[in-house]
């Protein structure tokens, strides 16, 4: 995958990779129109009461199935006028994610990582690695807010919210402080695979200097039959369900040297931007998508409570998201022979390599989404 993908020679190591993507992102925004000379990361958004709110500017439509997004990269460079791929910007990752929070709360709460193998391990054996907690606003509605933390491994069990505190000072809601601090507990858990790519936007009758730059991905996904991941009778599976998701997301944004752009001015491109994406993927894969309006995250809880997964269950279970870390678990023991302990780990690993349910390799993905119509 180098060959075309340099990128993926950083996939483990974030400050090298984002480093690595800048300056591809930097050279192709200049070559593609020398006014594009500065990149801006997406401002805060400004409220009626003056509230300034760390928002993700992202949309997403559901599908069934990863392979229905054939031809994504086609649809937009083609249908699209003013878009552009940037070259050389594709990536992966894998990410398992638990919901940390239930339905009832009033934010999403998720811990999520990525995974890797070790050297001459099996490619079903994966470790954790870049953890991170997060709180979204709830449902899939334009603007909800977002605050993200990385947290050490060695730091998992420690209260994350002077980290949140920390990043986003004055700018953090105190609902969001307060919910930083509650103590988590997984209600369950979805494993991801993404094939992620950039691209920039611009329409000068619409933008004038302004040139948006988006992230883009196609993400397939498999939820677990149950919080701790082991097999549900009725199912007989450890898996509940999977699906795949086209996500876009405004990350920032190019001007010429010294452009000083208004905060609605910024805030209107980016909503154009992001509804000019939409278009050609809602008339390509309209006969795919799935309506919902649910988060990734409010997904998994869906899924629980529709497989019949009690709160009062996932109390009495009271799984820690460190815990998965662990091949084995010293306080859990299988249900069938209390003289085994559990492998919380490889139960992780079968949401991405389940032999009757493997989610598909990063390789297959991007070759989905570049195919021609």
């Amino acid at each position: 995958m180098h060959a075309n993908r340099p990128l993926f020679k950083h996939i483990r190591n974030h400050s090298a990779l984002f480093s690595s993507l800048a300056n591809i992102r930097n050279e192709f925004a200049e070559q593609l129109n020398p006014k594009f000379q500065q990149f801006n990361k997406t401002p805060k958004f400004i409220s009626e009461n003056g509230s300034r709110l760390s928002i993700e500017p992202e949309r997403s439509v559901v599908l069934n199935n990863y392979r229905q997004a054939i031809g994504l990269k086609t649809v937009l460079t083609e249908q699209l006028v003013g878009f552009d791929i940037v070259t050389n910007s594709d990536i992966g990752f894998r990410y398992p994610t638990a919901a940390l929070a239930g339905l009832e709360a009033p934010y999403i709460k998720r811990f999520r990582s990525e995974y890797f193998h070790r050297v001459d391990e099996k490619r079903d054996i994966c470790r954790p690695i870049n953890l991170s907690y997060g709180i979204k606003s709830r449902g899939k509605a334009d603007n909800r807010e977002e605050y993200e933390v990385w947290i050490p491994e060695q730091d998992l069990k420690i209260d994350p919210a002077p980290l949140f505190i920390d990043k986003y000072a004055e700018d953090l809601p105190q609902a969001v402080r307060k919910f930083a601090s509650e103590t988590p507990i997984v209600h369950g858990w979805m494993g991801v695979k993404r094939c992620a790519f950039e691209g920039i936007y611009h329409q000068q009758n619409k933008f004038s200097d302004i040139a948006i730059c988006l992230s883009l991905s196609l993400d397939a996904y498999n939820i677990g039959a149950k919080p701790d991941l082991s097999l549900s009778t009725s199912l007989n599976s450890s898996i509940a369900r999977g699906g795949a998701e086209i996500e876009w997301e405004v990350i920032g944004y190019y001007a010429p040297k010294g452009y000083q752009a208004s905060h609605d001015e910024i805030w209107s491109a980016i909503s154009a931007a992001l509804q000019a994406v939409y278009e050609p993927i809602n008339r390509a894969f309209q006969p795919f998508i799935v309506a919902t309006e649910e988060s990734k995250t409010e997904r998994i809880l869906s899924t629980m409570r529709r497989a019949g997964v009690t709160t009062d269950y996932i109390k009495e279970l009271n799984l820690k998201p460190w815990e998965f870390l662990e091949t084995q678990s010293i306080a859990r023991t299988k249900s069938h022979d209390a003289n085994r302990n559990i492998n919380l780990l490889g139960r992780l690993n079968r949401l991405f390599y389940n032999p009757d349910i493997p989610l598909p390799s990063l390789r297959e993905m991007h070759f989905i989404a570049e195919q021609s119509l």
